[in-house]
């Protein structure tokens, strides 16, 4: 599975005997393949059965005014995400 959205450059250089060979694919994720209709009900109940903890997602909670702040701390790996509260 690829996850995550490539930059034009990246490239994948692989033997393709492992195909072959092992057997299996190879698949991508564009932003989780989410349907928004489907998914965000389950998500929601599994957050409120407590099976989903979404608090351990979040690293800060932050001000309008420290969008930008929050990108660079994002960008250098320092946050794993950052909530804005209104």
């Amino acid at each position: 599975m690829l996850v995550g959205v490539p930059t034009p450059d990246m490239r994948l250089d692989m033997p393709l005997i492992d195909f072959f060979a092992r057997g299996g694919s190879l698949k991508s994720s564009w932003y989780g393949d989410c349907l928004p209709e489907r998914d965000f009900p389950t998500l929601i109940d599994l957050h409120e059965q407590g099976r989903l903890p979404l608090e351990k997602f979040v690293t800060e909670r932050i001000t309008l005014d420290d969008v930008e702040k929050a990108f660079h701390t994002m960008h250098a790996g320092e946050v794993l995400r950052s909530v804005v509260i209104l």
